[in-house]
């Protein structure tokens, strides 16, 4: 299988990709209708999936293996992870890790597909709504995500994204009846879409900088609560390759134990990782941005 069989149309810059749109807003509605059909159980299986599709699945596979490459696993966790991120709903992992290097590219400058200097409503979900963000073309996959386009079940699972989640929700429909699947897969999914998208959004306008990046990243508790890590945002993009983001006690950064767990498991090597005594000490090179104070050395 080849890139040009998932290379996607695309809208124009101003125009809306009724598809993604359409699929949005069902999943919108089918999470207010959640909420008039809850259950213990259903909240359970909901929050259990939420922490498989975003931690393992967006944090530890889509961010931090594929797209930065902060650490290595055997090739069938990769993909087991791989597949986890797919139940997110946020596309095949090509398309998403292509995405993710263009905006650390361009942070907050022209040709970052997300900033909220387009505004915060772009930078939220509009990016996806409207455009060609989403949606490259062949040539800037091939440039972009190299690695990934030679790997077979990476192109595979990029053409068939939607698959697993399919599956899923047949699965729960059986267990579970229709509750499960709003539960599980609605309110769930967008639950977890908004959490990544305030990544986007939030932390490049709300927060605290500990380091002078040349863009407007911020660290964000609250995010960070609800992508398991992701929203020491300012952190991650002063050291984009650490494999941890939270780089204090008080951080706490549910990713960066999931990481830490494959490596006493012998799951997971090579992790890379930074130290801010070290980094104020020199003894780390930090050119994506140095320490805004001293104060930072916790």
């Amino acid at each position: 299988m080849e890139l040009e069989t998932i290379a996607r149309e695309h809208a124009g810059d101003d125009q809306i990709n009724w598809v993604t749109a359409i699929f949005m807003g069902l999943f919108h509605l089918g999470a207010i209708a959640a909420l008039f059909f809850f259950s213990w159980k259903a909240l359970f299986v909901a929050c259990f999936l939420w922490w498989v599709s975003g931690s393992l699945g967006i944090g530890m596979s889509y961010h931090r293996l594929l797209t930065h490459r902060g650490y290595k696993t055997p090739k069938w966790v990769e993909y087991f992870l791989t597949v986890c991120a797919t139940l997110a709903l946020e596309g095949g992992p090509i398309f998403w890790v292509a995405t993710h290097r263009i905006h650390h590219q361009f942070s907050d400058q022209e040709g970052d597909p997300h900033s909220p200097i387009d505004g915060t409503w772009w930078a939220h979900m509009g990016w996806i709504l409207m455009g060609k963000s989403m949606h490259h073309d062949t040539t800037t996959l091939a440039r972009y995500v190299p690695d990934l386009a030679k790997d077979k079940f990476h192109v595979w699972i990029t053409k068939y994204h939607y698959v697993p989640m399919i599956a899923l929700g047949l699965i729960l429909l059986a267990i579970g009846g229709p509750r499960f699947v709003l539960w599980g897969i609605f309110l769930r999914t967008v639950v977890g879409l908004h959490a990544t998208w305030a990544v986007n959004s939030i932390t490049h306008i709300w927060g605290s900088r500990r380091f002078t990046t040349r863009d407007l990243s911020t660290n964000n508790w609250l995010v960070a609560i609800f992508t398991f890590g992701e929203g020491w945002h300012n952190n991650h993009h002063a050291h984009p390759t650490s494999a941890r983001h939270g780089l204090t006690w008080y951080e706490v950064d549910l990713n960066w134990y999931g990481i830490w767990a494959l490596k006493k498991l012998g799951l997971a090597w090579q992790i890379q990782k930074v130290n801010l005594k070290e980094i104020k000490q020199g003894l780390v090179a930090a050119p994506n941005g140095a320490l805004v104070s001293p104060q930072f050395t916790d």
